[in-house]
């Protein structure tokens, strides 16, 4: 059957990248909150994530650029990837500030947060490799309501940890300190959910 979807697969070649990016940034993440004696390598090894995500961006706004017709809608395209830098860039915000805020070590809240991002962006990473592919979805829905979900408990979990800081009181400017890791990490979620959003719609639009 003839289908008016290009075969360039270069694209989507780079989505799977982008995202592969975005799951290892939230591994070493994660490695943070559990092998924090080791904060600084592994704040280092999200930095060059970052860098190399940022590359991975690039290319794709460059080959939207010289590309004439496209697998999907070019602003979908385009905010598919802003959307997977933006939760690099903020897993890079929050765990940079674990450093700079010589952070003495990581809370509970903060590894809870970390395992529900990780598993978020491995999610999120699944859904985008199935774009390659709409007219098999397999479970591609699913799996964006199991996003959606994480969003909810990383939201509960965030409201619960900022409750937590000020039922506490403690040192007001570690407090502060906190309270602005938390909502970075939360922010890394919520942009998990703004892909799977974004994916919906490109479902809605090829189907």
């Amino acid at each position: 059957m003839f289908s008016l979807m290009p075969r360039d697969t270069v694209f989507f070649d780079l989505f799977n990248r982008a995202a592969e990016i975005m799951v290892r940034t939230a591994e070493t993440y994660a490695a943070v909150a559990t092998d924090y004696q080791h904060c600084t390598e592994h704040v280092a090894r999200i930095r060059q994530l970052e860098h190399d995500g940022d590359e991975i961006a690039h290319r794709v706004f460059d080959r939207l650029d010289q590309t004439f017709i496209t697998p999907f809608d070019r602003e979908d395209i385009e905010t598919l990837m802003v959307r997977m830098d933006d939760v690099v860039d903020e897993i890079d915000a929050a765990a940079k500030r674990l450093t700079l805020y010589r952070i003495p070590e990581p809370t509970q809240a903060l590894v809870k947060q970390t395992e529900v991002l990780l598993r978020a962006c491995r999610l999120t990473s699944t859904a985008v490799a199935r774009l390659r592919d709409l007219k098999r979805p397999n479970g591609l829905q699913q799996t964006l309501v199991e996003i959606h979900f994480l969003e909810n408990v990383g939201d509960e979990q965030n409201h619960a940890a900022l409750a937590a800081l000020f039922d506490e009181g403690g040192d007001p400017l570690m407090v502060m300190k906190w309270k602005e890791i938390y909502e970075l990490t939360e922010r890394a979620i919520d942009r998990c959910e703004d892909i799977a959003n974004v994916i919906r719609g490109i479902m809605l639009k090829n189907a």
